[in-house]
């Protein structure tokens, strides 16, 4: 079991290792770029050689990256989905670049247009980038969503529905986030809910495309398709969930990352980090 936090590359992407060593994470996700600005952002030989001694000293890994908030493959708007193509494009070549495995990526929304056509138009966006980048060992991984208006992947065969559309789907797996299932209308409260949940995700997806997590409690209680993280056992889930979670020996081997609000100081990473251990079991 690797537990970590989703970590800032301010001053350079092996201060995120830093950072995340300094409060004894095991694993960390981060940006490879502002998730915020569609400007491209150069990865210098000199970073990427300081982020990979840093991996190497403070033996964190694996390290993985979420795609920008701005992109939406999904979109029916042409200029906003060729936009949205070269910043992903951008992010798995700069993953790849870092050595990274897996590159998490919000499906997208499809904006009126339907769901079949949003599903079309992201299977579309990725078979560009796998095309482009011939030989990357870093795999996109479909993000479990809230389903918040027209936003893709509430549900798994809406996953499953792009993985099935692309030409090379093992370069596809899924990251699964406790609380965008739970706010998408999957229970995780009880330990027959949360039974029932995960027969779906392997009946539908596949245990061995379950490549990632992410742990957040919920603000939103379970189907109000809102997405907003909140601390460890002090949301609408709840502390079993992630008991159950983190005993499930289906799930052992995968790395976990926290994605809550935090302070400067990321005191609520060391709390939370330590209510998911406190629940792992000898």
């Amino acid at each position: 079991m690797r537990l970590g936090a989703h970590m800032s590359i301010a001053g350079g992407v092996d201060k995120a290792v830093e950072r995340g060593a300094s409060i004894g994470c095991e694993t960390i996700q981060i940006f490879v770029k502002s998730p915020n600005r569609w400007a491209p952002r150069k990865l210098p030989p000199d970073e990427i050689e300081r982020f990979r001694e840093r991996q190497e000293q403070t033996g964190i890994r694996p390290i993985f990256a979420h795609d920008s908030y701005l992109v939406n493959v999904g979109s029916p708007d042409d200029a906003l989905w060729q936009k949205s193509l070269a910043s992903l494009l951008e992010e798995v070549e700069h993953s790849e670049a870092l050595g990274l495995p897996y590159l998490v990526m919000h499906p997208g929304a499809h904006m009126d247009a339907g769901v079949e056509a949003g599903l079309d138009r992201v299977a579309r966006a990725i078979d560009v980038v796998h095309e482009r980048t011939p030989g990357y060992r870093v795999r996109i991984l479909l993000e479990t969503t809230a389903g918040a208006g027209t936003v893709l992947g509430r549900r798994f065969e809406e996953l499953c529905g792009i993985i099935d559309r692309v030409k090379e789907p093992g370069r596809l797996a899924v990251c699964f986030d406790t609380c965008h299932v739970f706010a998408s209308g999957y229970d995780l409260r009880t330990r027959e809910a949360y039974e029932q949940t995960m027969r779906e995700l392997e009946r539908i997806i596949g245990r061995n495309r379950v490549l990632a997590f992410h742990l957040n409690d919920s603000r939103g209680g379970l189907g109000s398709h809102i997405d907003r993280h909140e601390n460890i056992g002090e949301g609408q889930l709840g502390i079993d969930a992630f008991r159950w979670l983190l005993n499930d020996p289906r799930w052992a081997d995968r790395p976990m990352v926290i994605e809550t609000e935090k302070s400067e100081d990321m005191h609520e990473d060391v709390e939370n980090l330590r209510r998911l251990r406190s629940l792992i079991e000898a």
